[in-house]
């Protein structure tokens, strides 16, 4: 898929600049799952700091948002192709498992999540049902037990927000 062009905006003294217009320097390739995440930029405040000028994507982290704070990344989904380790996805994305899974991506974050589906198409698994999301759909999930499948035979990329939340 096309590279993601990253632009972030701050200040320098009073002025409003471009602090960073690159290729967003944080894709990583989930072995576990083929998946490739993109992290673009993430908070560990609320509210957020918005003062800083360094690079907040430049980290190591799993799905979940930190507490308190906000995650933004663009995830590419392959075509679902064989067995996976449920085990080793789970841990790549840092969460643990809940109860019996209906698929090995099946996982659960205290946070609410914003989804764009940008390209493709995609099958988000729910406990006992499913829904059907393609280009242009758009997902607000509050902290459902959830795997993403991509049945078909192109790529589907997302572009996710979450905020970590209470409850559930």
């Amino acid at each position: 898929m096309k590279p993601l062009r990253r632009v972030v905006t701050g200040h320098r003294g009073d002025k409003s600049v471009v602090l960073f217009d690159s290729a967003a320097p944080n894709q990583k390739l989930r072995q576990a799952s083929g998946l490739v995440s993109t992290l673009l930029w993430s908070t560990d405040e609320r509210p957020a700091d918005v003062s800083g000028t360094s690079d907040r994507s430049l980290r190591e982290i799993g799905v979940p948002p930190p507490p308190n704070g906000s995650i933004f990344r663009v995830v590419d989904f392959p075509p679902e192709s064989g067995t996976r380790s449920r085990e080793a996805v789970l841990k790549e994305m840092g969460v643990s498992g809940h109860g019996g899974a209906r698929h090995h991506g099946m996982h659960k974050t205290r946070s609410v999540d914003y989804a764009v589906v940008l390209e493709g198409e995609i099958d988000m698994l729910l406990d006992e049902s499913e829904v059907h999301l393609a280009a242009g759909d758009v997902l607000v999930q509050q902290g459902t037990r959830h795997a993403w499948v991509n049945r078909g035979s192109k790529p589907c990329r997302i572009a996710f927000v979450l905020v970590d939340a209470a409850g559930t």
